[in-house]
């Protein structure tokens, strides 16, 4: 089991009792110290808030909940200690371009597309972008400019969802020119990161 598995069994329970999904971690050992970042977000069925202009909405991460998950999986991580060294946790929403780390969150966002990063090449190809098709098991089909392309889950080093610009309202412009504001960076993709001076040296 590689290190970013590990620790994410080790958290899910703690983000889990938080009323969180842990979506994921990305494990980036390093010669100063790892960093470690956890995405969370609410579950897919979590009960919808009030939004802005009183109409029922699904509820975003913001630096609150980054903060507070931050604050619980800092304390489990010194005590069950299974990080080496010195280490940056940090905590982070899924973002607009959310990664994808499991079968069932590929199968959630089948038809739309993705970016692509394999640990090994198929097909002379380590990276790639296309439509999610649909997941077999552990094996995640793909649809390239209409060539078929499938990957297994494991082989899959990262992915990240492609937004639609269009469908949220910016539709593209001619080359070389905006065709509109650029949207700014939601607060639910602020990180929440544990502080320098506590961070853990083993």
């Amino acid at each position: 089991m590689d290190k970013a598995r590990q620790i994410s069994e080790l958290l899910a329970p703690t983000v889990s009792s938080l009323g969180l999904d842990l979506l994921g971690i990305e494990y980036l050992p390093a010669p100063g110290g790892a960093v470690v970042r956890l995405y969370i977000d609410y579950p897919a069925d979590a009960a919808p808030v009030q939004g802005e202009d009183g109409q029922p909405v699904q509820p975003l991460v913001g630096i609150d909940e980054c903060e507070q998950v931050s604050r619980e999986v800092s304390a489990q991580l010194d005590v069950e200690d299974p990080i080496s060294g010195n280490y940056t946790l940090e905590v982070s929403s899924p973002g607009i371009d959310r990664p994808l780390f499991t079968p069932a969150q590929f199968a959630r966002f089948a038809g739309q597309n993705a970016k692509v990063g394999l640990k090994l090449p198929q097909d002379g190809r380590r990276r790639l972008t296309g439509r999610i098709v649909a997941v077999e098991g552990d094996t995640v089909r793909f649809d390239i400019d209409g060539q078929p392309f499938e990957a297994a889950i494991d082989n899959i080093d990262k992915a990240r969802l492609v937004p639609d610009w269009a469908a949220m309202g910016y539709a593209p412009g001619k080359p070389g020119k905006k065709s509109g504001a650029k949207p700014k960076k939601p607060e639910s993709t602020k990180q929440a990161e544990r502080p320098a001076d506590a961070e853990s040296e083993k």
